[in-house]
């Protein structure tokens, strides 16, 4: 199982999803500002991994800090700064809300007793993602039909979450148990996750793919041959609009169309329920050069603008269901995600 992100006493190793599938390379982090930076240039991604990673982060913050209040403000400067990292992965505010508590519970006892406390937090949130997608994975294969081929889009396995995957883990599963003929990726412009690192993935474990420019989705579906669309999340609002990677709206419409259901495949920590609709939901723009020169290359004339958001929004009544840790949510989503999270 490909594991990302792994802690290793004061120091945090990253799988650098920059240079992949060309080289594999380790980061070494051993300060908040370290991680702060990789979640910023997409070094690690994916709206799980991005909240393990934070957690750990928050762990290095206070590591090797005895003096109380010299920690409690390295602590306030670390979460402050990560936070601003990325907008839109929810993920990203959950972990640090949950070690956030676990420090304000430690406020009178040491400062050791409180840094061991936060790295059991950051553990518990790191094992209790990878155990939660394979759980999601099962639910997830259950709604396919033997024989099925699958749409998906950017990277939603084990480089984006803990170890195992959301989306790409219920292509996991469904392989596993037979279920699945083949696995068509979006390459996911402009930075290529689908082709760069869902391709990686499943060369890894032998899983049979085909790889397609974004703009065939909507051929591949007219075709019959896909039985469901299958899509990360980032942020689910109350009522189930759920922001994903850009072109998950164009792939909601065209599964629409077609008749094919489209499930986003997403822990509940993904759940915002403070944001009502995907409205609220805030939409991270990345520069230019992302699409002007992707990947170091220049595909544009010098001079180019361009438009950069990292998410759309799909919204809720083009989403067949949401597959969670704790089972397949239906529509309405409103109460099936308040029921859920009771």
């Amino acid at each position: 199982m490909i594991q990302p992100v792994c802690w290793t006493d004061g120091t945090l190793e990253l799988l650098d999803q920059t240079l992949l599938p060309v080289s594999e390379k380790w980061l070494q982090l051993t300060t908040w500002e370290e991680v702060a930076e990789a979640i910023r240039r997409l070094a690690v991604r994916g709206a799980p991994a991005i909240g393990i990673a934070a957690g750990y982060a928050l762990v290095l913050a206070v590591w090797g800090v005895d003096e109380r209040k010299e920690a409690d403000s390295a602590f306030s400067e670390a979460s402050h700064g990560l936070a601003a990292a990325r907008p839109t992965a929810v993920n990203l505010f959950w972990a640090l809300k949950r070690l956030e508590g676990v420090w304000r519970d430690y406020a009178e006892e040491s400062v050791d007793a409180a840094r061991g406390a936060l790295l059991i937090e950051a553990r518990r949130i790191h094992a209790e993602d990878v155990e939660g997608n394979k759980t999601i994975g099962r639910h997830g294969a259950e709604l396919l039909p033997t024989g099925s081929s699958v749409l998906t889009i950017c990277n939603t396995g084990g480089l984006a979450t803990g170890g195992y995957g959301t989306a790409l883990g219920v292509v996991r599963s469904a392989w596993a148990e037979g279920k699945l003929n083949r696995a068509f990726l979006c390459e996911t412009r402009p930075l290529l996750q689908g082709s760069r690192l869902n391709a990686w993935e499943l060369l890894q474990e032998g899983i049979p793919f085909r790889v397609l420019v974004d703009g065939a989705a909507g051929a591949l579906l007219s075709r019959g041959e896909v039985k469901a669309v299958l899509v990360g999340a980032d942020r689910i609002a109350a009522n189930g609009d759920t922001a994903n990677k850009i072109g998950t709206y164009s792939l909601g419409c065209l599964a629409d169309r077609h008749g094919v259901p489209l499930y986003v495949v997403a822990p509940l920590s993904t759940v915002d329920r403070d944001t009502p609709t995907g409205q609220e939901i805030p939409i991270e723009e990345r520069g230019y050069e992302e699409i002007l020169a992707p990947l170091g290359r220049q595909a544009a004339p010098e001079g180019s603008e361009a438009w950069n958001p990292a998410f759309d929004v799909t919204p809720a009544e083009l989403i067949a269901a949401i597959v969670t840790e704790r089972g397949v949510l239906r529509p309405p989503y409103e109460q099936a995600i308040a029921a859920a999270m009771a």
